[in-house]
């Protein structure tokens, strides 16, 4: 570990065409084959992080055809379709039944085996789930109501925090731009009680992963950096609106994004609880930028 203090990629990290590709060809070419040049991928991911002198790695979540539908490898009752740019979409249609537990658990486990660093292993948030997975016309039949999916969700994603604590994880972080986006007005105008919409998102990470011994817990909080690469609109807002519900989480650690113009400022942090650490996202990830030392300081 530095001297100064810790230093981590928040999870993903860029993918290769080749890495897209493997990822694509999952269940199409001979599957040994694969995960052997996926293993080499993942060896080269970590060996960039470590030659950036990072105290804390992750795989790049390199083997996941998304962030967010990993849930799909974890329990059956998805359906998946392909965007043309390579994208994936995930909607839940059936109820949920466990799958494969310990899909994100073997990730964690091929990384203690190749680093001395600390690992990370990174889940997405139950809300964020229910807010991208569930469709009204697709998924009703299965949970007439978004909160009863994301509800569902919430002892598939806790079985795996287990076991990834159980495959040597120091800090398990959970993903959660979609709590996040509660600083932005004009998302907030968009609920009738956007406070109560909050709550909701804690409450269900709270569940996910509370009473869970054994590792450090971690949530970050960003502002959808790919759906802005993509030209989508940006979410701005300070932190303010939100604290209440952060002080809530029960977590050790918030990752907070703080590069996006209109993040506000870091005096907002004097009112998080006092035991909660806290990680600045200080690096532009925006595609095709890349921040002097001087802009970081």
């Amino acid at each position: 570990m530095t001297h100064l203090f810790p230093a981590s990629v928040v999870g993903s990290m860029p993918r290769s065409d080749f890495v897209r590709d493997l990822v694509t060809d999952q269940d199409t070419t001979d599957p040994e084959a694969t995960r052997q040049r996926m293993d080499a991928a993942v060896r080269y991911v970590v060996a960039l992080q470590e030659r950036a002198g990072l105290d804390v790695v992750t795989d790049g979540e390199w083997r996941r055809r998304s962030y967010i539908g990993v849930i799909a490898e974890l329990a059956h009752g998805f359906e998946i379709s392909r965007f043309p740019d390579g994208r994936t979409q995930t909607v839940v249609t059936d109820r949920l039944a466990p799958r494969a537990p310990g899909f994100i658990a073997e990730e964690i486990r091929f990384l203690r085996g190749i680093t001395d660093r600390k690992v990370k292993a990174t889940l997405p948030a139950p809300a964020l789930l229910g807010e991208r997975l569930w469709d009204p016309e697709k998924s009703a039949a299965a949970y007439p109501t978004r909160k009863a999916f994301v509800a569902a969700c919430v002892p598939i994603l806790r079985r795996e925090v287990e076991l990834v604590r159980d495959a040597g994880a120091d800090i398990i972080q959970v993903d959660d731009p979609h709590l996040c986006l509660f600083v932005d007005p004009d998302v907030r105008a968009q609920y009738e009680d956007p406070d109560k919409a909050a709550d909701f998102a804690v409450d269900m990470v709270n569940q996910m992963i509370d009473g869970i011994e054994g590792v450090h817990l971690a949530l970050h909080l960003c502002r959808r950096t790919g759906a802005r690469a993509r030209g989508e609109r940006r979410h701005t807002g300070g932190y303010e609106p939100i604290i209440d519900q952060l002080n809530r989480l029960k977590v050790h650690h918030l990752t907070m994004e703080f590069t996006t113009p209109g993040a506000g400022e870091f005096s907002v942090l004097k009112a998080l609880r006092e035991d909660l650490e806290v990680g600045l996202g200080c690096i532009d990830v925006t595609p095709g930028r890349v921040d002097d030392i001087d802009e970081v300081v």
